[in-house]
């Protein structure tokens, strides 16, 4: 699985293409999956370009996408949306319209219940575990664990020339992952390293305007699609160089 991340926390000042309103997402999402992207993962924004997890705002961003693409659709509850953990828990919970899953940073204060509600509200959670923090070691404690849909390794090691080896490192610290499966991904210059060697270790990973802004060999991408495009082609030829050691 490829799945494309749209736009991120990122706004107009990182990008002029950034699409930041629930129609210019739904247009981003519906040529990415053309593209060849068969799953979504969208920051909600309100209208200056927060990202938001307000049943309001939420529900806009799912029925534009939806009138577009029939794939699954997922968006972030990160704690940078709603710091608070009380309130962000009380607008999940108040969500009118349902996203298909939701990433669930398991590092952030709160990620627990938040993630108990999204279960009960029949949403399949992410289970965000950022390489650099102790997410690995909450989830492995975590009852929820085993209920989740996918773990969402994230190595948040920009570097091109280290991100592989702190992809590894990270892998190392999910050690099972309660049997869920993993996908893989990085961010900036470490985005391409980490999504080849997901390919290369038969894992789903993702590619988009949020983690990366570039293309493989460094020119500023046109659009997620160009992005997705890109992606599976790159995830293609490391699938067939085979398995590293991890």
């Amino acid at each position: 699985m490829v799945q494309v991340c749209l736009n991120g926390a990122r706004g107009a000042a990182d990008s002029a293409i950034v699409p930041l309103t629930p129609e210019v997402m739904a247009e981003e999402a519906a040529r990415a999956v053309a593209a060849g992207a068969t799953d979504l993962h969208v920051h909600p924004k309100t209208p200056c370009g927060r990202d938001s997890v307000s049943p309001r705002v939420v529900a806009a961003t799912l029925e534009a996408i939806r009138a577009r693409v029939a794939v699954p659709v997922g968006v972030t509850t990160g704690a940078w949306a709603e710091s608070d953990p009380a309130a962000r828990l009380a607008r999940v919970r108040g969500w009118t319209a349902l996203p298909d899953h939701a990433s669930v940073n398991w590092h952030e204060p709160g990620a627990e219940e938040v993630a108990a509600a999204l279960l009960e509200l029949g949403v399949g959670v992410e289970a965000g575990i950022w390489s650099g923090t102790d997410g690995a070691a909450r989830f492995a404690r975590s009852p929820l664990g085993p209920r989740v849909l996918r773990v969402l390794a994230e190595v948040t090691d920009p570097d091109g020339d280290t991100a592989a080896q702190s992809a590894r490192a990270l892998l190392s610290d999910l050690g099972h992952a309660h049997g869920r499966p993993v996908l893989l991904h990085g961010e900036d210059a470490g985005a391409w390293p980490v999504l080849r060697l997901a390919g290369r270790l038969g894992l789903a990973t993702r590619i988009g305007l949020e983690d990366t802004l570039a293309l493989p060999d460094g020119r500023r991408a046109a659009s997620n699609a160009e992005l997705v495009r890109a992606g599976l082609a790159e995830y293609g030829r490391a699938a067939r160089e085979g398995t590293p050691a991890v």
